[in-house]
């Protein structure tokens, strides 16, 4: 079981970093001591971060859409360009995850076994 310990997430105050960075290995698996689980956790963390981009960018684009598209009146909307460069230049998921997980934002448990 996976959960963040915030529900909401703000993009625009997020400090993972946006260009290649190497990691200590022993801070990741610190919680876990199995640096394969701490992978997995912060993979999963990934998938749910993605998702949510996903969701809020959909969201903020379908404002800018008419329904009466068609290819020759499709025209350049600035607010809609804004708007799909701000998501460009956030930081991947995988980034934010890596940050959420040395930051402690994520818990995890082991379901019990019966």
């Amino acid at each position: 079981m996976l959960a963040l310990k915030t529900n909401f997430m703000d993009f625009k105050k997020v400090n993972a970093p946006t260009t290649t960075v190497t990691y200590d290995r022993d801070k990741i698996d610190e919680t876990t001591d199995n640096i394969y689980k701490a992978i997995s956790i912060i993979s999963k963390r990934t998938i749910q971060i993605n998702e949510d981009i996903k969701k809020e960018l959909i969201n903020k684009l379908e404002e800018f859409a008419t329904p009466s598209e068609n290819l020759e009146e499709i025209f350049e909307n600035k607010e809609q360009i804004e708007v799909s460069k701000f998501y460009e230049r956030l930081p991947k998921a995988h980034a934010i995850a890596i940050d959420n997980w040395l930051s402690e934002k994520i818990y995890y448990r082991k379901p019990e076994n019966k």
